[in-house]
């Protein structure tokens, strides 16, 4: 996992999700999923798991895309420690917190792309991130 904000929002893949006792061992409150191909994982009632399944590249739903982006948002600003994660955690966990911290920091998505990607190791899809930006641009 990759540690974005300090005890507050991580980066992960399918694996990682999937390990309760790591992520309580963090602090973690919350898992946003945002693997299609992976099974929804089973938690202990008192972690928030809100799954998304998007595929990674072009023909996700637009309101899905959305509300991926706004959930993890507003457990960023609520100070909610989250995990997100997809299968390789390298293309859409990456580009959805980048979209997010693009929104809070009131940045580009470039520059918020650039710093998610300056943490590890990254494949952004081209046509997933082009998705991203029309459905997160006002």
């Amino acid at each position: 996992m990759r540690e974005v904000i300090p005890k507050v929002l991580w980066i992960g893949n399918a694996l990682e999700a999937r390990d309760v006792r790591a992520l309580l061992g963090l602090g973690i409150a919350a898992v946003v999923d945002l693997a299609m191909e992976e099974a929804p994982i089973l938690f202990p009632r008192d972690m928030t798991y809100c799954r998304f399944p998007l595929i990674d590249g072009a023909g996700n739903t637009p309101a899905v895309i959305k509300a991926a982006i706004d959930t993890t948002i507003n457990f960023i600003r609520g100070d909610v420690p989250t995990l997100v994660a997809c299968s390789g955690g390298m293309s859409r966990s990456p580009a959805i917190v980048a979209a997010a911290l693009a929104v809070i920091e009131d940045t580009s998505f470039q520059q918020a792309l650039e710093r998610v990607a300056a943490l590890g190791p990254h494949d952004v899809s081209v046509t997933f991130w082009a998705e991203i930006q029309r459905v997160a641009m006002p």
